[in-house]
């Protein structure tokens, strides 16, 4: 049986938010990697004040979670965002993917609407097949 191993990036400020909510950034599981829920937090927790703000540092958390594990956004391979008020904002959403998940073949795609992210606007997680080299 795989045994589930804990990934936390390295000098983040953001370790509170996991340990405050007891979960882990993301979890490895064989060639898996399945990423918590990544919001626009800033150094302790609090959300970045605009919308375009948010989903980019999301992003930036994201990609640093990728990273302790030895992944990229090329390695993902399903992502879920959940969106507070999808219909006003989904252009800007895919305007910031456009520039952040690379090129195709693209990852599988589900966004979801939702009323509440605990004071944030945007969330998304993934889950990643960690490269061989990693």
């Amino acid at each position: 049986m795989t045994q589930r191993e804990a990934v936390f990036p390295a000098n983040e400020g953001r370790h509170a938010l996991y340990n405050m909510h007891r979960y882990s950034a993301a979890i490895r599981s064989g060639d898996l990697l399945f990423i918590s829920g990544q919001v626009g937090s800033r150094e302790g927790g609090s959300p970045h004040p605009d919308f375009e703000g948010q989903v980019r540092l999301a992003f930036e958390n994201l990609n640093n979670v990728l990273k302790a594990a030895g992944c990229s956004m090329q390695d993902v391979v399903d992502v879920t965002t959940f969106h507070t008020d999808p219909a006003n904002q989904m252009e800007t959403v895919m305007a910031v993917r456009e520039e952040m998940i690379g090129d195709p073949p693209y990852p599988n795609w589900t966004a979801v609407g939702v009323n509440w992210l605990a004071g944030f606007d945007f969330e998304i997680k993934v889950i990643a097949r960690i490269p061989k080299s990693a």
